[in-house]
């Protein structure tokens, strides 16, 4: 064998044994494509399919993106479960215009939602308009209902015997009394009330309610009155009238508000329609309840009995201070009179206050107020609530200048006691009677 022969040999011997890529042959053939070795991959753990998502929906007769034409959805291409993510035919990230697909509409929900119709601004009122009237209106009923539920009719006018006529005007007979019913010593001794038992009339005013302007007529509690014949509340036992002559306060002490009624009635010819009473710890209650009652008082006075310490001048009055108002009599040299006309005064304040929107459209004043009031206001058995309600507003309109405010007219005294004076008094019930402007004027 030649060198050639064992050097080409050993080369093919070598080329055998060794399987490297790539190294050259010196044979008048081309080497034969050399298998590669096969290497075994580790398969990935197979992952679910991706679903197509599908393009954005594109406005109806809105054209597509010019340069970029429909692409189909692909398969998915894989490569060992690999998801190239260009299995859509999508194109992200490109502006409206050439190259690129049209961006989707905004709408309110945002980008890519459809506008929706504009709000029915009209339907929207008319329903909140609906459900604000509804409100008020079951609170307004509501309100009424409970509060007529607190109210005492306690007084039958139906026992009062030999009533007057009727006349054109609604009649109210307004009684204060000094009742401190639900009052505690404290209470008492801070009111200055003292403990007396029972009730007696502390005030007592005629209000008449008429077209041709309200009129206010307060009654002295010393007034000369004759005490008729009368049926007996408790007893309804009938009563002969002796002729017997005494204060005026002296018929409510001796059987009450209907011998009280009987009484005004037979002295002044004025038949009386309704009768109201409240004691001292209702009308502290009202006062306090409103914040106060602002009065302008023309002269100061001070009266230990009431506890009354006043200056003069405009101010605002808490409950204690309004009840030594009114009450204080002894402080003055007209007595009794001053003491009505104070009366008349602070009452058409009080009114005029109460019966304001401030007051009845804001529960945080009306409940209280209603509250205080009704839980020792002692009525007929035919007053509502609506009476009422006019009752206040005709005080009120006394106090504005619709209306007239005075004393009963007095022609003099009988042992101490006030007398009326009978002509003006009969003229003064014959103008209420046929709603007439009132002309008379009292002390």
């Amino acid at each position: 064998m030649s060198d050639r022969d064992g050097w080409n040999g050993d080369r093919e011997d070598r080329g055998r044994r060794d399987d490297g890529y790539g190294r050259g042959s010196d044979r008048a053939q081309p080497e034969g494509a050399q298998r590669m070795r096969h290497v075994q991959r580790p398969q990935p753990q197979q992952q679910p399919p991706r679903p197509a998502v599908p393009p954005p929906a594109r406005r109806p007769g809105t054209p597509p993106a010019p340069g970029v034409p429909p692409q189909q959805a692909q398969s998915h291409d894989t490569y060992g479960g690999y998801d190239s993510g260009y299995n859509t035919g999508q194109v992200y990230g490109s502006p409206a215009g050439p190259g690129g697909p049209a961006q989707p509409p905004s709408g309110p929900g945002g980008p890519g939602r459809t506008p929706g119709p504009a709000p029915d601004w009209r339907k929207r009122i008319k329903i909140g308009s609906i459900v604000l009237v509804s409100a008020l209106l079951v609170t307004t009923v509501s309100t009424y209902f409970w509060a007529d539920s607190k109210v005492r009719r306690e007084v039958d006018l139906s026992k009062v015997i030999e009533r007057p006529k009727e006349g054109d005007c609604t009649t109210y007979l307004i009684v204060g009394s000094d009742s401190r019913e639900g009052m505690s010593d404290e209470e008492k001794k801070k009111l200055h009330t003292g403990s007396a038992e029972g009730k007696r009339t502390d005030s007592m005013m005629i209000l008449a309610k008429c077209s041709s302007g309200n009129t206010m007529v307060s009654l002295p509690r010393d007034s000369d009155v004759e005490i008729p014949s009368f049926v007996g509340s408790e007893s309804g036992k009938k009563f002969p009238g002796t002729g017997k002559r005494t204060k005026l306060n002296a018929a409510y002490a001796e059987d009450g508000p209907e011998l009280l009624v009987r009484t005004v009635e037979f002295n002044t010819g004025l038949r009386i329609d309704h009768y109201a009473e409240i004691g001292f710890a209702g009308f502290a209650g009202i006062v306090d309840s409103l914040g106060g009652v602002e009065l302008d008082i023309e002269q100061g006075f001070k009266d230990e009995k009431s506890g009354a310490d006043f200056k003069a001048g405009k101010q605002t009055l808490n409950g204690e201070q309004s009840l030594a108002f009114v009450r204080t009599r002894y402080a003055f040299a007209e007595s009794d009179l001053q003491r009505t006309k104070n009366q008349q005064k602070f009452l058409s304040a009080l009114a005029s206050q109460a019966a304001t929107p401030s007051t009845v459209l804001n529960p945080f004043t009306l409940y209280p107020m209603l509250g205080a009031g009704l839980d020792t206001l002692i009525v007929d058995k035919d007053m509502g609530l609506w009476d009422m309600g006019q009752m206040f507003f005709a005080m009120k309109g006394v106090n504005g200048g619709d209306g007239v405010s005075m004393n009963m007219p007095i022609s003099g005294q009988r042992g101490g006691n006030l007398v009326w004076d009978k002509a003006k008094v009969q003229q003064l019930v014959k103008q209420i009677q046929n709603d007439e402007k009132v002309t008379v004027r009292g002390n």
